[in-house]
């Protein structure tokens, strides 16, 4: 079972097992990760569960899409250009883990 790791800017984490199709907002807001709202509940709306993915996890993930490339430039923590992400537009897939950090800021 795949996981994914959250890590806040205090250097804390939380690791979840999670289901392959389990979006990164949805395992979080399931499990009250701190940090990560997902108040549109996952449609790519609200950029509330922003987060920084790291290196490690990027290689295989999906581009994102235009949609969610819009919704990047509403965060309210600054947008890093090759690791910022919904959480609700990935999930980890067949990965073994997928690593975010998660912004100190949402709203």
């Amino acid at each position: 079972m795949p996981s994914i790791t959250y890590f806040q800017s205090d250097g804390t984490h939380t690791t979840l097992d999670v289901d392959p199709a389990t979006s990164v907002m949805r395992a979080a807001v399931n499990a009250g990760v701190p940090g990560i709202i997902g108040e549109c509940g996952g449609q790519a709306m609200c950029a509330t569960c922003h987060v920084y993915v790291r290196p490690e996890s990027l290689p295989g993930l999906p581009e994102p899409s235009e949609d969610e490339e819009e919704m990047l430039d509403c965060t309210a923590a600054p947008r890093h250009p090759a690791r910022s992400r919904l959480g609700c537009q990935i999930a980890c897939g067949e990965a073994d883990a997928l690593a975010v950090d998660v912004p100190t800021d949402q709203v």
